[in-house]
């Protein structure tokens, strides 16, 4: 492992993962076109600690989503492991992938992902009753969850009502009801102004802090990453290096 116990090479450890709640090991990602192979990811070494927080940079094209997906779940890659939370992905079929992501994680997209015929509620309690919770349940969940965003006012109101902070803060709330391990964001900045974006990421780093929780977050903007424990960057599908910014 390497000296700073952040990426390294050497096999994970066992279902306690000693910390560490995401495990990537010389991961790879090949799309083949049929005429022509693109490796997007080349070798991937990664450990991310539970409740750090997290920020994948680098330049567009370079591999962050597709890195991200594939520590989540979402995408399968073409070798190497991951582990997140002492399972091996590769391990796992499809539906209990999609079980396991139900379960212990939480989503925060670009464009929101709200659907626009439901109320700030609905949209939030969602991920639990996809997944079976009983609705008598699911809505005093949601209604927390938007309370802790700071959207209880707003909780009944439909997305087109809503600013694009207040719509991310719904987003955020979403991943935040089925309590998950740990929350993966991709470009959760990217649709919103510079002020909103300051106050999005000062409420994320307040969940964090409160509730421990572990957020791994794709993002171009610097000053974004600048506010995250830990930045790595990446490069033509590597991972060039790992560092703390220096306004923490």
């Amino acid at each position: 492992m390497a000296t700073d116990g952040i990426e390294g090479t050497t096999a994970p450890p066992g279902p306690k993962e000693d910390g560490r709640i995401v495990i990537a090991r010389n991961l790879t990602k090949v799309y083949d076109t049929g005429e022509i192979e693109v490796k997007a990811l080349r070798g991937i070494n990664l450990d991310v600690r539970r409740g750090e927080m997290v920020a994948i940079m680098g330049p567009s094209g370079c591999g962050k989503t597709t890195l991200l997906n594939c520590l989540s779940g979402i995408d399968e890659f073409t070798s190497g492991e991951v582990w997140v939370g002492g399972k091996a992905l590769s391990k796992l079929s499809d539906n209990a992938k999609t079980d396991f992501r139900a379960l212990r994680m939480g989503f925060i997209f670009q464009n929101y992902n709200l659907l626009p015929v439901l109320k700030a509620v609905e949209n939030v309690e969602l991920p639990l009753l996809v997944r079976g919770d009983n609705p008598k349940e699911s809505r005093p969940k949601a209604l927390e969850a938007l309370k802790a965003v700071g959207l209880e006012v707003e909780a009944f109101k439909k997305p087109a009502e809503l600013s694009g902070g207040q719509q991310q803060r719904v987003a955020i709330a979403r991943s935040l009801v089925n309590e998950p391990d740990i929350v993966f964001a991709d470009e959760p900045t990217g649709n919103l102004d510079t002020e909103t974006t300051k106050e999005v990421i000062a409420l994320m780093k307040r969940l964090h802090k409160e509730k421990g929780l572990t957020f791994i977050l794709v993002t171009h903007d610097s000053s974004v990453g600048n506010s995250t424990e830990r930045v790595v960057l990446m490069r033509n599908g590597v991972i060039l290096k790992s560092f703390r910014p220096t306004g923490m």
